[in-house]
């Protein structure tokens, strides 16, 4: 059962749902993403697409984020994340959206700017760069914002992308690729 690691919320346990339609990240990932950008999350805006759980926007809330939109197309998952997020306290500090990725993104456009996004979809589904893609050019990046991009088969190549610097590109085990990458701001690709 994941949990929070640190902050407000330190040790509140996190319900997930059952069966494979959703990847939870795991705690050793999880603590590797958030050492790397433990010193940028405080103040931030945060998008959690895919959220599952809500476990990653949960997290970065309990680190000081100052809100988290949570964006998933499955219902049962967003019942998940509201539930999480009323065991954590940080309810009202977010917003809730049942939404294929792409919609929400095409929405959003013009209305909202994230500081920080995670980017992590089911299995199967290699979609962390076309979600990068669509976050640019919808505008939905501040400058410096950090994207954590967490595939299962889909390996990407963050050189693709030169409106964003690498902070970090890695690999856990076979079936876990994390980069994560700073946007510089500017034009999109």
């Amino acid at each position: 059962m994941p949990r929070i690691i640190t902050g407000t919320a330190k040790g509140k346990k996190l319900e997930t749902l059952e069966g494979d339609a959703t990847r939870p990240t795991s705690d050793r990932i999880k603590e590797a993403v958030f050492s790397s950008i433990q010193f940028d999350t405080e103040g931030r805006r945060v998008l959690d697409l895919f959220a599952g759980s809500g476990q990653m926007g949960l997290e970065a809330l309990s680190r000081g984020a100052v809100s988290v939109t949570f964006v998933d197309l499955a219902r049962e998952a967003m019942e998940i994340v509201k539930k999480n997020a009323k065991t954590t306290g940080f309810f009202d500090k977010c917003r809730y959206s049942v939404s294929d990725y792409r919609n929400y993104i095409r929405k959003a456009s013009g209305k909202d700017v994230y500081d920080l996004v995670f980017i992590d979809p089911p299995y199967g589904m290699e979609c962390c760069a076309e979600a990068l893609r669509h976050l640019q050019k919808a505008k939905l990046l501040n400058a410096g914002a950090i994207v954590v991009l967490e595939s299962g088969t889909e390996n990407i190549d963050p050189e693709a992308f030169p409106a964003f610097d690498v902070m970090k590109s890695t690999h856990y085990g076979k079936k876990t690729f994390v980069n994560i990458l700073v946007y510089k701001g500017g034009e999109e690709e």
